[in-house]
């Protein structure tokens, strides 16, 4: 189980913090070779170096061109590409009537734009070969929350995007799955709070949910590196909940 990714190349955006540099490191640690991507330079080659990781690749992936290019230069330099995570999102904290026409497009342009041109440029490179793809889902995908509309809307595109993305390459060896989180202890999760994020702060968040208590980012990295392992060869389309029960009310 330790050496699943020996010799497998994958690809983490948003692997600088929180849910993503969890996987990144634990894919790493299984074997594989790990390129970071993320538009927070400075946050990217710290992790990639702590890690011990390749130098993290930095850009906005809702700029279809830095995607392909991205995929365009992990191939010519190792020759191949067999795992893609989209861990790379954004949140904002309004309701609709006050998210601007700049911020909509925003969380649109990150966790929808990005998650497709990332996913269109690996399933090409991965065409002929097989590949798994990772998408980050969320709990808020399905069920509807107050005070996050864009959120709520990204993520239920990014849900049927794997749906979509599966079906169409399921006879090409190609694998798309989803991880959908709930409340974990990321950075996201204490962003753009109207006041300072707080231990009872987070403890009334954790009290809504099963378990009574946040997720930590390393239990959900877990089910990403199934995802993208072959231990789950027979599961393509799939929207795997990883919120201590939080969906099954």
């Amino acid at each position: 189980m330790l050496n699943d990714f020996t010799g497998r190349v994958a690809i983490v955006t948003g692997g600088a913090s929180g849910m993503g540099a969890a996987t990144s490191g634990l894919l790493a640690e299984r074997g594989a070779t790990v390129i970071v991507v993320d538009q927070n330079r400075d946050l990217a080659a710290k992790v990639s170096e702590s890690l011990q990781l390749l130098p993290p690749i930095v850009g906005d992936v809702s700029n279809s061109a830095f995607c392909d290019a991205t995929v365009a230069e992990v191939t010519a330099t190792h020759g191949r590409l067999d795992v893609l995570v989209n861990a790379a999102g954004i949140i904002v904290r309004s309701r609709a009537a006050t998210t601007s026409d700049d911020e909509w497009r925003r969380v649109m342009g990150v966790n929808v734009d990005g998650t497709f041109f990332m996913c269109r440029a690996a399933v090409r490179a991965m065409a002929g070969t097989g590949g798994a793809i990772v998408n980050f889902g969320s709990i808020w995908g399905d069920l509807g929350a107050a005070g996050v509309a864009a959120y709520c809307a990204s993520k239920g595109a990014v849900h049927n995007l794997t749906r979509a993305l599966a079906i169409e390459h399921a006879s090409g060896g190609i694998r798309v799955n989803a991880v959908c989180p709930g409340e974990v202890d990321t950075p996201m999760l204490r962003s753009e709070r109207t006041g300072p994020v707080t231990d009872a702060m987070l403890a009334d968040i954790a009290a809504t949910v099963p378990m009574g208590r946040l997720a930590r980012p390393a239990e959900v990295a877990e089910v990403v590196a199934f995802l993208a392992s072959d231990r789950s060869s027979y599961m393509t389309g799939a929207l795997v909940s990883v919120d201590a029960g939080y969906g099954a009310h």
